[in-house]
Parts: C-alpha cells; sequence; structure tokens
C-alpha cells in the first residue's frame, strides 16, 4: 500500500468542491444541480468511473474549468472521486443541491484554500483517504477578530 499527495490546483477566483459518488449519471445530475442552484455559475466537473471502461467523465459550462476538473481528477484517480471547480458562486450556494443529489456520497471539502487530498494505493485500486484544506489553527479568535468576522460576513451580504 502506498499513500500520495496530490496538491490541487485552485485559480483565483474560483473555489473547489471534492467529493465521493457511485454511478455514471453523476456528471449530469451534478450538473443540474449546479445550473438550477445559480443560473449565472461558471464551473466544470469531472467523476472519476470505477468500474467498466474506468474513464474520466465530465461536464461544464467553462472549458477552462472543464478542463482542470478533468486534469485534477485523472491526476488523483480515486475510484468514485469527483471535483468540481466553480466562479461566479460560492459553495455555500451549490452544496445542498450538491448533497442531494442522489449519487453522491460524501463531500470531502468545499474551499478557496490551497487543498491537498491525500490518497492510497493498492493493487486494486486507489481512494481518497481525506483532504487538507487551507492551513494548521494559530491562535483563537479575540473580540476585535469576532468584529472583523461580522464585518465581512456582511460586508458580502451573508448577514444583514
Amino acid at each position: 500500500m502506498e499513500t500520495k499527495t496530490y496538491k490541487v490546483e485552485v485559480p483565483e477566483e474560483t473555489n473547489v468542491i471534492l467529493g465521493q459518488t457511485h454511478f455514471i449519471k453523476t456528471t449530469e445530475d451534478l450538473y443540474e444541480a449546479l445550473v438550477g442552484s445559480v443560473p449565472q455559475i461558471k464551473f466544470g466537473l469531472a467523476f472519476c468511473e470505477a468500474s467498466g471502461p474506468c474513464l474520466v467523465r465530465s461536464e461544464g459550462n467553462s472549458d477552462d474549468l472543464k478542463k482542470l476538473a478533468e486534469k485534477s481528477a485523472y491526476q488523483i484517480g480515486a475510484g468514485h472521486f469527483f471535483i468540481i471547480y466553480i466562479k461566479d458562486a460560492f459553495p455555500i450556494n451549490v452544496l445542498k443541491a450538491i448533497k442531494d443529489c442522489p449519487e453522491v456520497c460524501s463531500v470531502f471539502c468545499a474551499t478557496a484554500n490551497p487543498v491537498e487530498v491525500i490518497t492510497c494505493e493498492t493493487k486494486q485500486g486507489r481512494g481518497v483517504l481525506g483532504v487538507i484544506d487551507g492551513f494548521s489553527s494559530k491562535g483563537i479568535e479575540t473580540e476585535k477578530d469576532v468584529e472583523k468576522r461580522k464585518e465581512f460576513l456582511r460586508k458580502i451580504g451573508y448577514k444583514l
């Protein structure tokens, strides 16, 4: 058994969502979930088929993001893994629809942070052990930090 770490490319002003699913129709259903949640969203998604021809299946409405999703999914290469790159929306806008997709088993992360995927490979294939999303904690927020957090959420329109 061999473990590897893959650093996911996350372009500026882009978020990435990583997860596990279980069926070939995932690409079409995730496409519908994304455009149904945020009509102006730009995205590319890819899914690693885990049986039959074991192809990376993909969809999207942005050629650049679709190609990036295909490249990342292929390099990670874990069975039933999916990756979605999004622009012009935030994960909070689409996560419920993604989780409600019948094929989706779990979501590993949804982030704009640097992210690494930890995989394990056996003679049978490759699987995702987990992800490293961002950086380690550097302290506990102070009252000033709380003020900044609340101010930021209001600035971007997520709180009144």
